[in-house]
């Protein structure tokens, strides 16, 4: 038998109190049923009506809140960059609080330039739209912001690297807090690059005079080229290399290529072991000859930083008139690519000596390429050189 009593949203069946309630309409379509029952768990009348006044008074306001959450804001096109109410009725952490974390956990072991990179693209949205929560921003704020940084003169490659960051910084918090919001700067479209590019590699016979006037000269800035030269390096890779990670008194010379706490690697795929040969070979024989400075080019790189920028000025202003147009310091590593596909090195031989990355899965189980399979490799690119020692 069920006994109706006098206070509301409460009924009583077999001596137990229950709390009854019909959803407002105006908020229904938020419920998967348009009453809510709650057991009061107590056969006590005056426990129960403190139970259903509490429970009635917690829907009412949860209500209120569902009510404003769906009102139009009053004035909301006067807002200062059209800053709509989601913007002020959010949760969500705003952009950067996410970059604050972003930095946290992906900076570790980082250099300075990351931190500096996300900063500066993130500070493109920021400086746009303000800072917003991440779901407080549209795919039309997206295309905005892509149609502005290109009006500005960058190319659509460098716009898609900032994107990159944008993107990576909001799904890092989405993923972290689980927030049920979609990220309006995954979907962006880019129109293809319609400029050439500008780094070409240099042509092999050019490579052999600029390495015989490197050697030449035998100064620090000549003797990284002919490092890069003969192995492919990044130039920040160079750049950073201490003393104890170039090992001569080996059957196969070679760089212990890791990272430092003033230069990080590029990828995990970067940190490796890269033979010696030709031009790279000799040149770190003259810097471990001529010099005990734990830091091989200590005018770029000390325990606090890597200067990589400064030496590609310095480089490529030397190399200039020394190299076909478009070519560049980085146009040694286009070029190591090209010379081992001639000489018909295994692809994947290539990728472990030049640290790209893994095309496949596969490419990833077992241990690698040893030194010695790779020394040869690139040794068989060495018939025409001729030591100048």
């Amino acid at each position: 038998m069920v006994d109706k009593i006098v206070p509301r949203y409460m009924y009583q069946k077999d001596g137990t109190y229950y709390f009854s309630r019909h959803v407002p309409n105006d908020v229904r379509h938020h419920y998967a049923c348009d009453r809510i029952v709650i057991c009061l768990k107590t056969s006590s009348e005056y426990a129960a009506i403190n139970a259903s006044r509490s429970i009635a008074g917690k829907l009412d306001d949860y209500w209120m809140k569902l009510r404003l959450s769906e009102m139009t804001v009053p004035a909301a096109h006067l807002l200062v960059n059209g800053r709509s109410s989601e913007s002020f009725l959010s949760k969500h952490p705003k952009l950067s609080e996410a970059m604050e974390r972003y930095m946290r956990l992906k900076g570790v072991g980082r250099s300075k330039t990351f931190f500096a990179a996300a900063s500066r693209n993130i500070g493109y949205v920021t400086k746009q739209f303000g800072d917003r929560p991440i779901d407080a921003y549209s795919s039309a704020d997206a295309a905005n912001l892509r149609d502005h940084l290109v009006n500005r003169g960058l190319r659509i490659s460098s716009v898609s690297r900032i994107f990159a960051t944008i993107r990576a910084v909001i799904n890092l918090t989405i993923g972290e807090e689980g927030l049920d919001c979609r990220n309006s700067f995954a979907n962006t479209y880019f129109p293809n690059e319609t400029i050439e590019k500008t780094r070409h590699p240099i042509p092999v016979n050019v490579i052999r005079k600029v390495q015989k006037e490197c050697l030449e000269i035998g100064d620090s800035n000549r003797l990284l080229i002919a490092l890069i030269s003969d192995t492919g390096m990044r130039l920040s890779e160079a750049v950073g290399l201490i003393r104890d990670d170039v090992v001569l008194d080996h059957e196969y010379p070679h760089i212990n290529l890791k990272p430092h706490p003033w230069r990080s690697l590029k990828t995990a795929g970067s940190k490796r072991q890269i033979p010696l040969v030709g031009a790279a070979l000799e040149a770190m024989k003259v810097m471990h000859r001529h010099s005990e400075h734990p830091y091989l080019f200590k005018n770029y790189t000390d325990k606090n930083r890597c200067n990589g920028n400064s030496a590609s000025a310095a480089l490529n202003k030397w190399l200039k008139p020394r190299v076909p147009q478009g070519c560049v310091v980085h146009s040694f590593r286009h070029s190591m690519r090209d010379r081992l596909r001639a000489a018909d090195v295994n692809p994947e031989i290539i990728d472990d000596i030049c640290g790209w990355s893994s095309q496949s899965v596969g490419q990833s189980y077992g241990d690698g390429y040893s030194l010695e399979q790779k020394y040869f490799a690139i040794n068989s690119l060495q018939k025409d050189f001729v030591c100048l020692q």
